[in-house]
C-alpha cells in the first residue's frame, strides 16, 4: 500500500497546500522510511485563512481517512488554535489534538513539531529534516515527524478515491489538482471557494462578490504574499507562475481585497503591525525588525515630506530582514512591505504632499497632525 499510494501521489503531482508547495509524495516517502508520525496541521494562522476549517468542518470523514493512509500504524494528531471552533469539532469527534497558541508562529512546521513533544510553540532556530528526526538548537532530540496541511491530506484521500489522472487533469500542469481559497475582504460573499490555477483572479473574486467599483489592491498569500494593483490583480490568473512576475506565489490560499474607498496606506498600516505583534520573541529580525517596520511605514504614511526618508529606511530594513530570522515569516512580511511601496506609490507621493488619495478632502493642517475635512 505505501508503495502505491507514493506511486498514485508522484503522478498526481500532489503538493502541499500550507504554503511552501513541496512534493508530497517525498515527504511521505521519507517519513515512512524514518516511520515519522503525522501532524495535520489545521491552525489556519494566516490573516484571512479559513480553508483548513472548511475542511474539518465539511470534510472530517475524508480528512481522517487520509491521515489514516499517510500515516499507517504511526500515531496521528491534529492541530488547531487553542480555542476555535476547529479544535472543538476535533475533539468532538474523539481525535487526538495538538493545541496550539492563537499565534500565527505558532502553526509553523518546526513550532508544531517542537509543541508536540514537551517544548514551546516557536520555530526551531536549527532547521533539521525533522522528518527525518534531528536536534534543535538546544540539543533536544526531537523524532522525526511529518508535518502536512489539513487540505493537503483530504486532497491525499481524493487522489486514492477518484485517481491521480482525475487530479492532474485539473489546474495547470506544472500545478495540478483542486485548490482551496479563502477569499476576504470588501467582497459580499466572504468564504472558502474551491477553484484550479489558472483561474483568474477577477473571476474569483466575482464569484465572491466583490463589486468592482469598489475592488481596490489585492493582498494575494497573506502576510508571506504580495498586494497587487487593482488593474493588476484584475488582469492575472490565480497561480504561482503568473503571480511571479510580481514576486508572490499562491502561498496559503488567502485573497484579500481592500476597498477602493479606504486609505490603502492605511490598510496596509494595520496589516504590519498585526505582523509586529506575533513574533515568537526569539530571534532580532522578528522581535525588533518588524515593528521597526510597521513604524517606518507609518512614518512615510504620515501627510508630509517626513515620510521621503521613511520610504528609504523601510526599504533598506526590508532588505535586511530577509534570510535572517528563525522562520520565514520576517521574509515573507518584508516581502509584502516592498510590493506595497510599488503599487502604492502614487498614494504614497500625495500623502507626502499633505494628502490621500482615498479621501481627497482629508489634508494636513498643522505639525501636531491633526487633520480636517
Amino acid at each position: 500500500m505505501t508503495q502505491d499510494l507514493l506511486d498514485l501521489l508522484d503522478v498526481a503531482g500532489l503538493t502541499g497546500r500550507g504554503g511552501a508547495a513541496f512534493s508530497t509524495a517525498t515527504k511521505i516517502r521519507v517519513a515512512r522510511k524514518h516511520r515519522a508520525s503525522l501532524i495535520v496541521n489545521a491552525c489556519d494562522g494566516e490573516i484571512g485563512a479559513a480553508k483548513d476549517a472548511y475542511v474539518v468542518a465539511e470534510h472530517l470523514d475524508a480528512l481522517v481517512r487520509g491521515a489514516s493512509i499517510v500515516a499507517g500504524r504511526r500515531r496521528v494528531r491534529y492541530a488547531a488554535h487553542r480555542g476555535s471552533a476547529t479544535e472543538a469539532r476535533l475533539r468532538e469527534a474523539g481525535l487526538d489534538v495538538l493545541s496550539a497558541p492563537g499565534r500565527y508562529v505558532a502553526s509553523e512546521e518546526t513550532s508544531l513539531i517542537s509543541l508536540a513533544q514537551g517544548g514551546l510553540a516557536r520555530p526551531m532556530t536549527k532547521r533539521a529534516p525533522f522528518v527525518r528526526g534531528g536536534t534543535d538548537s538546544e540539543g533536544r532530540r526531537i523524532r522525526p515527524t511529518l508535518v502536512l496541511n489539513a487540505e493537503t491530506v483530504w486532497r491525499v484521500a481524493q487522489v486514492v478515491d477518484h485517481g491521480p489522472e482525475w487530479f492532474r487533469r485539473q489546474g495547470l500542469p506544472g500545478e495540478p489538482g483542486p485548490r482551496l481559497v479563502a477569499v476576504g475582504g470588501a467582497v459580499e460573499s466572504p468564504g472558502v471557494l474551491d477553484v484550479v490555477t489558472g483561474t483568474s483572479l477577477a473571476e474569483i473574486l466575482a464569484v465572491a462578490g466583490a463589486d468592482p467599483a469598489h475592488v481596490g489592491p489585492v493582498v494575494v498569500g497573506g502576510l508571506g504574499g504580495v498586494l497587487l494593483g487593482r488593474d493588476e490583480a484584475l488582469r492575472t490568473a490565480w497561480s504561482s507562475a503568473a503571480l511571479a512576475e510580481f514576486g508572490g506565489r499562491i502561498g496559503p490560499g488567502v485573497v484579500h481585497v481592500l476597498d477602493q474607498r479606504v486609505c490603502p496606506v492605511e490598510e496596509m498600516g494595520r496589516w504590519l503591525d498585526y505582523a509586529a505583534g506575533e513574533s515568537a520573541g526569539q530571534c532580532g529580525p522578528c522581535m525588533f525588525g518588524l515593528p521597526s517596520l510597521a513604524a517606518d511605514w507609518h512614518a512615510l504614511a504620515d501627510f508630509g515630506p517626513e515620510g521621503k526618508p521613511a520610504r528609504r529606511r523601510l526599504a533598506q530594513r526590508a532588505q535586511s530582514l530577509v534570510d535572517r530570522g528563525a522562520c520565514r515569516f520576517p521574509d515573507g512580511v518584508a516581502g509584502l512591505a516592498t510590493s506595497a511601496l510599488r503599487v502604492l506609490d502614487d498614494h504614497l507621493a500625495e500623502h507626502a504632499r499633505g494628502r490621500c488619495g482615498a479621501h481627497p478632502d482629508l489634508r494636513r493642517t498643522d505639525e501636531r497632525h491633526s487633520f480636517t475635512h
